[in-house]
């Protein structure tokens, strides 16, 4: 589907400033400012075409973008494209095509069933011991596949109307709570006050023992990761990140200059890919993607099936294609490269570990596994033996 191009394979990290921005006057102190960043952000067709060659299926997505969710792109991010290439795939992420209006039948609006598991608005308790809190619906720029359509940008159907303190009540008053992940939107799109105050909250709840933020910011808008907002963050340890990488490309000189920052501080680095056809359903593209994330001190997480959003069909691979990456992974790179292939399960049935068949026979007496040259080895289980009797 896309086309490869050997600097897309290096494990180099390149900055693309200015990039297009090159003769338009901007001075390194305004491009290295994150407000500046999301007030140029392109968000209109023109201000496609003024820089890229678009494709009609392009063209007629974006005219229809804002009915289902809007299109922004900062300039950072934009400078990653391929202005020729219509399979390139940062351009296959961020910029609409007129697919996402068709809509399958298996498509769903909230396929992850986060609305149904809400027991107030914008709080989502799942799974027994954690919860989602999804702060707002803005994000730097909006990715093509975004699970959260539905309420993310102001352009879908449904608006976001997050209670704050009926969320904070909740979590006070439910101590199997141990784990809060904020996400929405994108929470580092709030000013370090606006955030500081929710975790400043949150860290006072004695049985919340841990806080995390899923974020595309640092790979979108890397400017955004300051020395200030490092050390507010350090306050509230132990406190965890999720980042959103899904190509090589994304991995910049300032992306990867951000994510040290953090880690320097004592946050611990995830990374969660969603596996995209025409993107990263390739093993060399995603064995340089995982190693590149190493060096960043970040580390692979998940691979996320893409969720069955409505009009995402052109964006999904097969399931046997990513366990194929992923078997191409294991043994052939360290372990700690390797992320957790998962679906979230249609409907809300959570998330689901996908792995390669690497047992081939279990009985109570022995487990045959295979390894990753496909050579067969026997583990024998305990045998069972009756309790001794002890005489006193």
């Amino acid at each position: 589907m896309h086309h490869l191009r050997d600097q897309d394979l290096k494990k180099e990290f390149v900055s693309h400033a200015p990039g297009y921005w090159a003769n338009s006057g901007v001075t390194d102190e305004e491009w290295s400012n994150h407000t500046w960043q999301l007030k140029n952000r392109i968000t209109s067709l023109s201000g496609l075409e003024e820089h890229l060659n678009l494709s009609e299926e392009e063209r007629n997505g974006v005219i229809l973008s804002g009915s289902k969710l809007a299109m922004a792109i900062t300039p950072h991010f934009f400078n990653l494209i391929d202005r020729d290439d219509p399979d390139c795939p940062i351009r296959r992420q961020i910029i609409p095509r007129v697919e996402e209006t068709l809509v399958s039948d298996y498509e769903m609006a909230d396929p992850c069933g986060e609305d149904s598991h809400m027991p107030v608005p914008g709080l989502v308790h799942r799974y027994p011991d954690r919860v989602l809190f999804l702060v707002t619906d803005r994000c730097a720029a909006y990715c093509r596949y975004c699970t959260r359509s539905r309420v993310v940008s102001g352009a879908g159907e449904q608006e976001l109307d997050t209670d704050f303190e009926a969320a904070f009540q909740y979590l006070e008053e439910h101590t199997e709570v141990r784990d809060v992940l904020l996400s929405g939107g994108d929470p580092l799109l709030f000013s370090d006050a606006k955030l500081e105050k929710i975790l400043s909250r949150l860290h006072k709840i004695e049985h919340i023992e841990f806080i995390r933020i899923g974020s595309r910011v640092p790979i979108f808008l890397p400017q955004r990761i300051t020395p200030q907002l490092c050390e507010m963050l350090a306050k509230y340890h132990p406190f965890f990140m999720s980042v959103h990488v899904n190509h090589p490309r994304e991995l910049t000189t300032e992306v990867k200059e951000g994510l040290e920052r953090l880690a320097n501080h004592g946050i611990p680095l995830g990374n969660q890919s969603v596996f995209l056809r025409g993107v990263n359903d390739d093993l060399d593209t995603m064995k340089t993607l995982v190693h590149k994330l190493l060096m960043s001190r970040v580390r692979p997480y998940y691979l996320y099936q893409l969720d069955l959003i409505q009009g995402s069909s052109h964006l999904q691979a097969p399931v046997s294609k990513g366990i194929e990456i992923i078997e191409g992974l294991r043994g052939h790179t360290t372990g700690y490269a390797i992320p957790q292939f998962v679906i979230d399960a249609p409907g809300g049935g959570g998330k689901v570990p996908i792995n390669p068949d690497y047992v081939l026979q279990k009985n109570d007496e022995r487990t045959v596994i295979r390894n990753f040259e496909g050579k067969t080895f026997e583990y024998p289980e305990p045998a069972v033996r009756p309790d001794p009797v002890l005489d006193y």
